[in-house]
């Protein structure tokens, strides 16, 4: 089963603080070629997509790499990638990290990533800034030409949550908005990534994931307890149709432990591409359904951590 995201990257602040250095990645089969010219790689504010991500203050969606700011376009050809997402991560005006995902192309290749924003100056609705939708073409077309209030439809219900969300089963959920165009090439799960800056601009990540080539293989959100003393399970859903609530419902993640843990302690993004040193309850479960590799994206708000987004490929 191949997953629409191929390559997972991290940049990270090097010692002067003023250029991105390669902070590690997650690469599909035959991307060996891509990581080493990654890995020597540094990133100036506003250059490349990690830099852009960094001036720009929010998410970046390239979905053409020819003829555009991407530094690495032969090479991500030659390894058949054809959408880059970069993610930056900070606390209050400080950068800690971009986060970049890839996403391939091939014809059986169905899902989507999408940027949406609001400017309340503009208007009181989400539109979207682009996307990258695989094979979906009339689901892209039609995404396009649709705008979300607040509350409405995946992005605007992100939106109002002002945290992770997770909607399965996309063709019952009269909530997705387009749940018919979902239904009809097989999209069947939601999940929103919301992005606030200092000048109430709102920003929404969404991944859209379809069953034969879904976004990642398991998706967690795990949020701080009543006290802070502990990440607890919010949501979740599993391509093994796991009953992850039912899993973790008296069992927690303290600050610093496995790659969670750790994401909360630190406010870094986690990248791990073998699970069986993570001592986490997360990671022994998915270890036991065959996960190895884990993403854990940490949302941070003004006064600290609001959730924790892990995926698994």
């Amino acid at each position: 089963m191949k997953t629409f995201i191929r390559v997972v990257e991290l940049w990270v602040p090097d010692q002067t603080r003023m250029r991105l250095e390669f902070g590690g990645g997650l690469y599909s089969e035959g991307l060996c070629a891509f990581r080493a010219v990654s890995e020597n790689l540094r990133f100036g504010y506003d250059e490349g997509l990690p830099g852009k991500a960094w001036s720009s203050g929010h998410p970046v969606i390239l979905t053409k790499f020819a003829n555009s700011y991407f530094k690495r376009t032969d090479q991500a050809i030659a390894a058949g990638l054809t959408c880059g997402v970069a993610v930056p991560v900070f606390a209050g005006e400080f950068l800690q990290a971009v986060m970049v995902l890839f996403c391939g192309d091939d014809e059986a290749h169905v899902g989507a990533i999408e940027l949406w924003h609001n400017d309340p100056d503009v208007s009181h609705e989400m539109g979207l800034v682009d996307g990258y939708y695989g094979a979906a073409d009339m689901f892209e077309f039609n995404s396009r030409h649709t705008k979300f209030p607040r509350g409405f439809g995946l992005p605007g219900r992100t939106w109002k949550a002002g945290a992770p969300l997770i909607i399965k089963d996309l063709h019952d959920a009269k909530s997705f908005l387009r749940w018919e165009d979902a239904a009809k090439v097989g999209i069947n799960l939601g999940v929103g990534v919301p992005y606030r800056t200092g000048a109430d601009h709102t920003w929404v990540l969404t991944f859209l994931s379809a069953q034969a080539t879904p976004i990642a293989r398991r998706f967690e959100i795990w949020v701080p307890d009543a006290a802070r003393s502990a990440l607890v399970f919010r949501a979740g859903d599993c391509s093994a149709q796991t009953d992850l609530a039912a899993l973790y419902a008296t069992k927690s993640i303290v600050r610093g432990e496995g790659s969670i843990g750790g994401a909360w302690a630190t406010g870094m993004p986690a990248l791990n591409d073998d699970l069986s040193h993570d001592t986490s309850i997360a990671a022994s479960e998915a270890r036991i359904s065959g996960l190895s590799r884990m993403v854990a994206l940490p949302v941070i708000g003004n006064a600290g951590l609001e959730a924790l987004l892990a995926w698994y490929l």
